[in-house]
C-alpha cells in the first residue's frame, strides 16, 4: 500500500528563535489508513495536523502528498486532496446545513463562479454519506453538537471531490471533544464507515485513548513535539507507553466482547517517579 501523505523529518517553530514545537517528526499515512495521533496538551498534535494539511510550512524537513512536495501545490490544489475538520466551527452568519456543505466545494470552483449541478449533487452525496440528508435545510446554529460535527465532516467530504473516488485525506482535530457518550459513539461509527466504505484516509488527533483504540488501526504517540512511538494499535498502546505519554499508570487489556483494546487509568505518577519521554525538551504548545 503506497504512502499517500507523509511528513519527512519535519520540525517547526512559530517564530524565529522560539523553541521547536515539532522536532524531527516522520509520519507516514498509507492510502486508506485510519491513524490516531495521541498525546498530552502541548505535545504538538495540532501543529502536526497543520503541517500535514499545508496550512503551516515546516521550518525544516518536508511534507509530501503522493510523491510531490506539498509546498509545490497551490492552496486550491492541496485543498482538493486534503480536508481539515476543526475541533470547533464558529460561524459569523446564519447558514443552512446544505450551504455549509457546499462551502466545501470552493476549491473546485473557478473565480467568480458559483456551484453548479455537479457541486450540488456531490454535496447531497456527502450529506447522505454522513446520515444528515434530513438536516439539509436546517440552520447550523439550531443543530445539536453531534449533528454539527457530522455536517462539518460532510463539508470535508464535499471538499475532497467527485464522489470521493480520488485518493483523499481527512485530518480531524478532536472530532469527539465536548460530545456526550452517545454522539461520541455516533461520530466514531461514522468515521469508520467513511474510511471503509468511501476509502477516505484519516488522521485523527484525540485525547480519547479508548475511541482511538476502537477505530484506529495505527497510532502515533507524541510528547514534547516528538514521536514517542508509532505503529499498529495493538503494538503501540501498551501500559509502558501510556505511562511515558501521560505520566499515568493504566490497565490496558482486550475487551472480550468487542475485541477492542480498552484503557483504564489507575493512578497518576507523582513528579518524583515520572518517566521522561526519550529526548524530551521543553513543553511545546
Amino acid at each position: 500500500m503506497r504512502d499517500l501523505l507523509w511528513a519527512d523529518n519535519v520540525s517547526f517553530r512559530y517564530a524565529a528563535g522560539a523553541p521547536l514545537v515539532v522536532e524531527g517528526v516522520t509520519v507516514r499515512l498509507a492510502d486508506g489508513a485510519l491513524a490516531g495521533i495521541l498525546g498530552p496538551n502541548g505535545s504538538g498534535k495540532t501543529t502536526l495536523l497543520r503541517l500535514l494539511s499545508g496550512t503551516r510550512r515546516p521550518t525544516s524537513g518536508r511534507v509530501l502528498i503522493g510523491d510531490r512536495p506539498l509546498d509545490q501545490l497551490s492552496r486550491r490544489d492541496a485543498a482538493r486532496q486534503i480536508a481539515v475538520v476543526p475541533q470547533e466551527t464558529e460561524l459569523a452568519f446564519e447558514y443552512r446545513a446544505i450551504e455549509i456543505v457546499l462551502m466545501g466545494r470552493h476549491p473546485h470552483l473557478g473565480v467568480f463562479t458559483v456551484e453548479g449541478p455537479d457541486d450540488i449533487r456531490i454535496a447531497q452525496e456527502a450529506l447522505a454519506a454522513t446520515g444528515t440528508s434530513h438536516l439539509s435545510d436546517r440552520f447550523f446554529h439550531e443543530l445539536s453538537g453531534g449533528e454539527k460535527q457530522r455536517i462539518v465532516i460532510a463539508a470535508a467530504l464535499a471538499q475532497l471531490g467527485h464522489s470521493f473516488s480520488a485518493p483523499s485525506v481527512a485530518l480531524l482535530d478532536e472530532p469527539t471533544a465536548s460530545l456526550d457518550l452517545g454522539y461520541q459513539l455516533e461520530i466514531s461509527s461514522l468515521l469508520t464507515r467513511l474510511n471503509q466504505d468511501h476509502g477516505v484516509t484519516m488522521a485523527i488527533s484525540t485525547h480519547d485513548l479508548n475511541m482511538a483504540a476502537s477505530i484506529c488501526r495505527e497510532l502515533i504517540l507524541m510528547r514534547d513535539g516528538r514521536v514517542l512511538a508509532a505503529g499498529p494499535t495493538s503494538e503501540v498502546l501498551t501500559p509502558d507507553n501510556v505511562r511515558r505519554l501521560y505520566d499515568v499508570e493504566a490497565d490496558v487489556h482486550v475487551n472480550d466482547e468487542t475485541g477492542h483494546i480498552t484503557v483504564l487509568p489507575v493512578r497518576r505518577i507523582d513528579s518524583g517517579s515520572r518517566l521522561p519521554a526519550p529526548g524530551s525538551r521543553g513543553n511545546p504548545a
